[in-house]
């Protein structure tokens, strides 16, 4: 009896331990998962910007206005060594991208890298990178498009960066998006309102924005840059895909519980959209209404941000609260 007694008790003892840990581990999770992401620090006049090409090719002398446009906010520019670089569609080698990347990620007295322009190829020169000195000395990387694939990597390592218009777009870009692009860069808070669109979704909701191009999100799911959409408020645009695309690229946001655990969806432009001889019967919005419409979440579309002139800059990594009524939709950024 006495054995017995001692040999239950014994094993009670380890249950609770084994619990005790449980707990422990859960809330290490918890707090882990709730870390702030952390703000590079805002520019100041007299800083310093990189400008340079992780993806296409930028071999024409297109520069000037993005350059004046800096020098008016009183910054000053450096110019990386993939500006003129030739490879085809891309700025040189993937080690020469990622070598003119790495130089200014390195160097202490750049605060911001500003992304030329999109296109494809980021993917191919991230696994080259070492971000090592970054999270000593993080500064803002900037852009949009392809740049997603360095705004989903750096969330993953806990680092907030600015989705937002990219040099050569500074002569067709509205005033509103430069503008935002100045507040962001400069930690002021960015503040929207947007008319209201017959298909958005009522409702409010906060979380830390993600996000990015579909197509790039879409790609990126599995791999080490994947964004953990727990919580989160998710972004997303893009530009010249097939209507059945967003359909399949939505089914997987659906079927790897991306969309299961978000809070809420900003949409962007979908822009220049291509249809099949046989139409697909429904356009990108409505598919992704189609897709989203089981979820109990806020949806709003029509946000101006994405492949259009008037691409509101997006804090990543910030708490935003967005609240979808009848009358308009805002979506408010914490203060940095």
């Amino acid at each position: 009896m006495h054995v017995t007694r001692f040999t239950f008790i014994n094993s009670n003892f380890v249950l609770y331990k084994f619990l005790f840990l449980v707990f422990i581990l859960q809330a290490f999770n918890c707090q882990a998962n709730n870390t702030p992401m952390i703000t590079p620090p805002i520019l100041q006049k007299g800083d310093t910007i990189a400008i340079l090409a992780t993806a296409r090719k930028n071999v024409d002398d297109n520069l000037k206005p993005a350059v004046n446009l800096l020098h008016s906010w009183g910054l000053e520019v450096i110019i990386g060594n993939t500006i003129g670089l030739d490879d085809n569609q891309l700025a040189g080698t993937d080690v020469q991208r990622a070598a003119d990347f790495q130089q200014q990620l390195d160097n202490p007295n750049i605060k911001a890298i500003w992304c030329v322009k999109g296109g494809y190829g980021t993917v191919r020169m991230i696994d080259l990178l070492d971000f090592t000195k970054f999270k000593q000395h993080p500064k803002w990387v900037i852009g949009f498009s392809d740049v997603t694939v360095l705004h989903n990597h750096l969330n993953t390592l806990g680092f907030k960066s600015i989705h937002g218009i990219m040099p050569i777009s500074i002569p067709r870009a509205s005033k509103e998006a430069i503008e935002s692009l100045r507040i962001a860069m400069f930690g002021e808070t960015l503040t929207y309102k947007v008319s209201p669109f017959a298909m958005n979704k009522l409702g409010k909701a906060s979380g830390e924005l993600v996000g990015g191009n579909l197509s790039i999100l879409y790609s990126l799911f599995g791999s080490q840059s994947a964004i953990d959409c727990t919580d989160k408020i998710l972004f997303i645009e893009d530009l010249d895909e097939y209507l059945y695309h967003i359909d399949r690229m939505m089914m997987n946001l659906k079927r790897n519980g991306c969309l299961e655990s978000i809070k809420g969806i900003i949409v962007g432009s979908m822009t220049k959209m291509k249809d099949n001889d046989i139409p697909w019967g429904k356009n990108a919005i409505e598919i992704i209404d189609d897709v989203t419409k089981k979820y109990n979440i806020p949806v709003l579309y029509n946000f101006p941000a994405g492949h259009i002139q008037d691409n509101r800059a997006l804090v990543l990594g910030s708490k935003v609260t967005i609240d979808v009524t009848n009358n308009f939709s805002t979506v408010i950024f914490a203060a940095p």
